[in-house]
């Protein structure tokens, strides 16, 4: 057991996805809240034809999801309305959300109709509503075709935590401690953090 003197590790980096499944923005600090950091996962595109929620578990339908990067205009603040939020798009092109044409060229840029949405804006459509229903998104995940896993290339629907746009937890901590990445793994972190700077 620690006592308070112990260090159990550190924090190294600390990242937030405003948008779903987009690339997000490194941060130095930030509030955590309930729902995990401020503003993580406040947003995500929503499919117009299926009304799920699109997400990188399905590359074969968002094979591009993660060329998309996201961060807040301004760093978002506890009790106060989410700042807007800066979107580059694979070409370099920027966006803001508050722009009024955001869903034409999100749509245009990922060759698929979608709606940008926001937790916030889901949940207050709920409360308004005369359902008593919580608001719970859905999107959908690709399964390999790997033996051990419940399904076998496929596509199945999962449903998101209530109320969020998250897969399944509000924050993800990662460890290297004891647990040393093969040589393939320790490649391919390295490309990925090389393709982030």
């Amino acid at each position: 057991m620690l006592d308070s003197t112990q260090m159990a590790g550190k924090v190294v980096a600390l990242w937030r996805y405003p948008i779903k499944s987009m690339m997000g923005e490194e941060l130095n600090a930030t509030d955590v809240t309930t729902r995990g950091l401020l503003g993580d996962r406040a947003y995500a595109l929503v499919d117009q034809l299926t009304t799920k929620v699109a997400s990188a578990k399905n590359p074969s339908k968002w094979p591009h999801l993660f060329d998309f990067r996201a961060a807040f205009v301004v760093p978002p603040h506890a009790d106060m309305p989410l700042p807007g939020v800066r979107i580059t798009l694979p070409d370099g092109t920027i966006l803001t959300t508050e722009q009024s044409d955001i869903n034409q060229m999100l749509s245009k840029a990922l060759q698929r109709a979608v709606t940008l949405d926001s937790a916030e804006h889901s949940q207050e459509e709920v409360v308004a509503a005369s359902s008593p229903n919580p608001w719970t998104a859905n999107a959908e995940e690709y399964w390999p075709d790997m033996e051990g896993l419940d399904f076998r290339d496929t596509v199945t629907d999962f449903a998101l935590p209530e109320g969020t746009f998250f897969d399944c937890a509000t924050v993800h901590l990662l460890t290297l401690r004891g647990a040393p990445l093969s040589p393939k793994y320790r490649r391919a972190d390295h490309q990925r953090r090389e393709g982030l700077r």
